[in-house]
């Protein structure tokens, strides 16, 4: 039986991945995903086919995947980050469910490190209780539903990860979200941005809430917001977002 991989890649360099996710490349006969993330990994297995798409086309790659496993193929279907977040994981699932022509293939999902794990990691340790994380994007949520999702973090104090903060049709997407979260949270709640985790020009940064409102953040972005007890250390002349988990020192 020929196997799908669904694997989350992390940033998309060798250590940046997990082991699993590497042997599973390595064993796979072909090497299919977003284009931008097919050019990561590539490199790194020059000897293998590729199948890559671009934008808006999560659907029809799924699927040609699948019908490459059920040819007999086995298939490593990159997702950035972990494919169980914001990845291809699901809808595999879901079009796989809905056609018996792929009975024969063997779909197994491999962890991978997401961007709100990783990025935490730069910052410090801000996601170190109870945390939400909520894409910014309506292309496939309503808007409604965004907004609906950050005012129940915000009321319920989760520290909150978010996804897509902005984008050339949605260049206020991280203003408005962060003045709605205002009304429920101090604008000196402590926050912190990264870009591009795990890739070349790598940077993170800590700042306060109404600092994050105007921050110029973009799609390789992930912003992070404390909840009522996460403060910043400093710690050996730099600065770590730290939310406690309760412990007694």
């Amino acid at each position: 039986m020929a196997s799908l991989f669904i694997i989350g890649i992390g940033g998309g360099k060798k250590d940046g991945m997990t082991q699993e996710a590497y042997e599973a490349i390595s064993r796979a006969d072909i090497i299919a995903g977003y284009t931008t993330y097919v050019d990561l990994v590539a490199p790194l297995f020059p000897e293998k086919e590729v199948y890559a798409s671009g934008m808006m086309k999560e659907s029809q790659r799924c699927e040609h995947a699948l019908r490459l496993a059920a040819s007999g193929k086995n298939v490593a279907l990159v997702c950035s980050g972990d494919a169980g977040v914001y990845g291809m994981a699901s809808l595999v699932y879901e079009i796989a469910a809905e056609n018996n022509g792929f009975s024969s293939v063997s779909i197994q999902v491999l962890a991978g490190v997401t961007a709100a794990l990783g990025g935490a990691a730069l910052l410090g340790a801000p996601l170190s209780h109870d945390f939400c994380v909520i894409s910014l994007s309506n292309l496939l949520t309503p808007q409604e539903t965004i907004e609906k999702r950050l005012r129940a973090a915000a009321s319920g104090d989760f520290c909150i990860a978010l996804y897509n903060p902005r984008s050339k049709n949605r260049p206020d997407a991280l203003q408005k979200a962060c003045h709605m979260l205002m009304k429920s949270l101090s604008p000196e709640t402590p926050c912190g941005w990264v870009r591009n985790f795990g890739r070349a020009g790598q940077e993170a940064h800590i700042c306060r809430l109404s600092d994050l409102a105007t921050a110029d953040l973009d799609m390789f972005c992930t912003a992070f917001i404390g909840n009522s007890t996460t403060k910043i250390i400093e710690i050996n002349g730099s600065q770590k977002l730290v939310t406690p988990r309760g412990y007694q020192k």
